[in-house]
């Protein structure tokens, strides 16, 4: 069987049950979509819908939403193959409340333990990491065990091969024991994880989780001190900073777009930063169709199926 993806991702996936109504709390919600959800699962889809290969290593229930996953992921392109079922625990659900144009309260059903955090180092095909062009882990896989292992083992055996990329994925609530209120008892698991990747990618709250700064060009370069090549810290309303250690810079206003879900953004970006990397283009130019990925997604209400493809990007861009 072919082994060699452009991207293969590692980590969460599951089904967000969205509100078809917004500005509305849950409670009084009447009707819901039902979605593939998950960061690494959505990375994936973001990078398949802009033509690029891709797989994702996860794990579901064996049950029927774990069925929909690999309906979901085979009708969007991405490879399932390594897409496992565990007996004992449910597949992730994922509600979310709509108030645009930025509160956006998530709650995830992970209990008693989800799936993807059952992934394990002797499951892995190491072989298939090592020679995709881009691997892709997130922060949320070092929260448990055997995840974290796993998640650690991967890292080491790519060696840095290729572009290697750490989402830095901070959700404090999916962590057991202190680091759900103290952030620095994860940090030396983010460090670890930092030494084995070549691209640091989240926001100024994950970038304080990882290095104990918050300051925008401090956070760049305590990730390039961590041993990473291209440091990329999200602003929010300030837009994107991206410094790589070859001395290049590029700082990106946001795309401004009428907000309708803010959730999924990020996961667009970081396929559209896949894609970019890969086809060569300067940083610049990588962060503004990254940017107007994420812009794209935040206008339209789900997350995996409103990733856009590479015509919508453009014509996107041509008016902005």
């Amino acid at each position: 069987m072919n082994t060699s993806f452009d991207v293969i991702t590692m980590g969460r996936t599951g089904v967000d049950i969205y509100p078809l109504q917004t500005g509305v709390p849950l409670e009084k919600v009447e009707s819901f979509g039902k979605f593939l959800g998950g960061s690494a699962t959505n990375v994936a889809v973001a990078s398949a819908r802009l033509g690029r290969s891709t797989a994702v290593i996860t794990r579901t229930g064996q049950d029927p939403f774990g069925r929909y996953v690999h309906e979901a992921l085979r009708g969007f392109g991405v490879d399932d193959r390594w897409v496992s079922p565990v007996a004992d625990h449910p597949t992730p659900v994922t509600f979310c409340e709509i108030f645009p144009p930025d509160d956006f309260p998530l709650y995830f059903y992970r209990q008693p333990k989800a799936p993807d955090l059952e992934i394990r180092t002797e499951e892995l095909d190491l072989d298939a990491i090592r020679n995709a062009l881009v691997f892709w882990i997130t922060g949320t896989g070092l929260c448990e065990e055997p995840s974290r292992s796993a998640t650690l083992a991967a890292l080491e055996a790519r060696a840095k091969r290729g572009i290697t990329v750490f989402d830095l994925d901070w959700r404090s609530e999916l962590w057991n024991g202190t680091a759900r209120k103290d952030p620095a008892e994860a940090r030396p698991y983010y460090a670890e994880a930092l030494r084995h990747t070549t691209v640091a990618v989240g926001n100024l709250a994950e970038c304080e989780v990882a290095t104990g700064v918050r300051e925008p060009n401090a956070c760049a370069q305590a990730l390039l001190d961590a041993g990473v090549e291209l440091a990329v810290v999200k602003q929010g309303p300030k837009g994107v900073l991206a410094v790589h250690r070859d001395g290049t810079v590029a700082e990106v206003p946001p795309t401004p777009v009428e907000v309708v879900n803010g959730l999924g953004a990020g996961d667009a970006f970081g396929g559209a930063l896949c894609h970019g990397v890969l086809a060569g283009w300067d940083l610049e130019r990588i962060m503004r169709y990254a940017n107007a990925a994420g812009a794209l997604v935040a206008s339209r209400l789900a997350c995996s199926s409103a990733m856009p493809t590479q015509d919508e990007l453009r014509d996107f861009l041509a008016v902005r």
